[in-house]
């Protein structure tokens, strides 16, 4: 008699699994954010995302019908925007309020897509979502035109160094989808994008209530051959100027798990990094020379942009939390005193001579408002005086830390050019920042034998960072 085995079924998906996940893990993420004034339909744009791509299971679907009849406003159809305006408030009045994020993956690329509010009053959620974003896609409504959030928020993810735009008109079915239409919108965007530093403006007619041109292109506008929506997403290119940036780490903690072995972990922020690189420690300017770049999985032979790892370097030097490890050959600035773009988030009003909480990279300080320089126009990007700043008002700044930090500008490097201000007695985040630039006069390089401008010692440096 022959015995037949079976095939090993659990080993099989097992490996499928596996399989699955590697090719998973190593997809390009695309961060993107949609934008746009009330009503414009940046929700159901990311729900018709989520729904052609394949993303919702049927018991969503399900209970999409179901709160689609309690809350809906496209009648009796089935309204995609509730996928994402998940809050009751936002269900009730129809609107978006605060930023909501999605995670979408095709065979190409994953995506995380920040939903952000259209209202004026919550401009500064949206500049939160807008922050780690790679490309915006600024929704329109054809039958409106160009609004002044259209242009408010355009201004806004140019000021936060997005640099590639999806300009996509919505609603070009209710507008029997004329070409006239879309190119006057269009030439309306493109003239008063001008100076606004974009290096793509990519241009799409869509339906996202249809559909039409969003995942599958449509056909209603045979005048219109380019991509669709989600082709221009899988195509875009993703961190090319973090790539190209100089390494930067910012160390999170010191990895000490016994006498053997000492290594500085951190999520690389941009750039590359291979074991004989030359490293400098910023702000004390040390520098060494890399050992091994440690992972749970075993060492590296290097290492990138957004990936956390761990590196051990082959001099015993001081390093610790809130230290930056960089490229020797492309040095950070050491400043104690900081020019920065700031968008206050905080209900209360800033008045120069205020005290805050710096979280710049890893290290928190203390910040001094010395002076308010100007207010941007959040409209036309002009500035003008100030006394003092409001919820969502954007404005030039001059501040000054406890201690020196090291820094880049913001146009050359958003994640170690950006920093956050915190509420000293509520530990609430009060603004955004964007560093323009540290005053020449006043920048140091970063050398072993810095000290504090003040003089002040380490207990004096504590105390005014934790004191009330």
């Amino acid at each position: 008699m022959t015995v037949h085995q079976a095939p090993n079924a659990f080993g099989d998906r097992a490996a499928g699994y596996a399989a699955f996940l590697t090719a998973h893990r190593n997809k390009a993420v695309l961060r993107f954010i949609a934008c746009g004034s009330v009503d414009d339909g940046k929700s159901t744009l990311i729900g018709r995302l989520l729904h052609d791509t394949k993303q919702i299971f049927d018991d969503q679907i399900s209970a999409l019908q179901r709160d689609s009849r309690k809350h809906g406003t496209q009648g009796q159809e089935v309204d995609l925007a509730l996928l994402v305006d998940g809050l009751q408030a936002e269900r009730e009045q129809g609107i978006t309020i605060d930023v909501a994020y999605r995670f979408f993956s095709t065979d190409k690329r994953s995506f995380i897509v920040a939903d952000t509010p259209g209202h004026e009053q919550y401009t500064r959620n949206m500049a939160t979502g807008a922050s780690t974003a790679d490309v915006a896609v600024i929704l329109v409504d054809a039958r409106q035109g160009l609004t002044r959030q259209t242009r408010r928020h355009a201004l806004l993810v140019s000021n936060l160094g997005i640099r590639r735009v999806v300009l996509a008109v919505n609603k070009m079915d209710l507008v029997g989808w004329a070409q006239g239409t879309f190119d006057g919108i269009v030439a309306g965007f493109s003239d008063f994008a001008r100076g606004l530093n974009f290096s793509e403006v990519k241009a799409i007619p869509l339906s996202a209530k249809n559909g039409d041109n969003v995942v599958e292109p449509g056909i209603a506008a045979p005048w219109y051959t380019g991509s669709t929506l989600l082709n221009y997403l899988e195509t875009v290119p993703v961190h090319a100027e973090a790539l190209n940036a100089p390494f930067r780490m910012a160390v999170q903690w010191v990895n000490r798990p016994n006498s053997e072995f000492r290594g500085y972990s951190g999520r690389i922020a941009s750039g590359r990094v291979r074991p004989g690189d030359s490293v400098t420690v910023q702000p004390s300017g040390r520098t060494s020379t890399v050992a091994r770049i440690y992972t749970a999985d075993g060492d590296l032979p290097e290492a990138g942009e957004d990936e956390s790892v761990t590196l051990v370097l082959a001099d015993q030097i001081d390093v610790s939390r809130g230290q930056v490890i960089a490229a020797t050959d492309a040095p950070m600035r050491v400043t104690e005193t900081l020019d920065a773009r700031l968008f206050w988030t905080a209900e209360t009003d800033l008045n120069p001579g205020a005290s805050l909480f710096a979280k710049v990279g890893t290290a928190t300080v203390t910040a001094t408002v010395e002076r308010i320089v100007s207010r941007i126009d959040p409209e036309t990007g002009k500035p003008g005086p100030a006394e003092r700043l409001s919820a969502n008002d954007i404005a030039d700044v001059a501040l000054r830390l406890d201690r020196p930090v090291a820094v880049d500008a913001y146009a050359a490097n958003r994640e170690t050019g950006s920093l956050i201000l915190i509420d000293r007695e509520t530990t609430d985040t009060a603004a955004l920042g964007l560093i323009l630039a540290p005053k020449p006069e006043t920048a140091k390089a970063a050398t072993p034998d810095a000290k504090p401008a003040d003089g002040g010692g380490f207990l004096a440096r504590l105390g005014r960072l934790f004191g009330r």
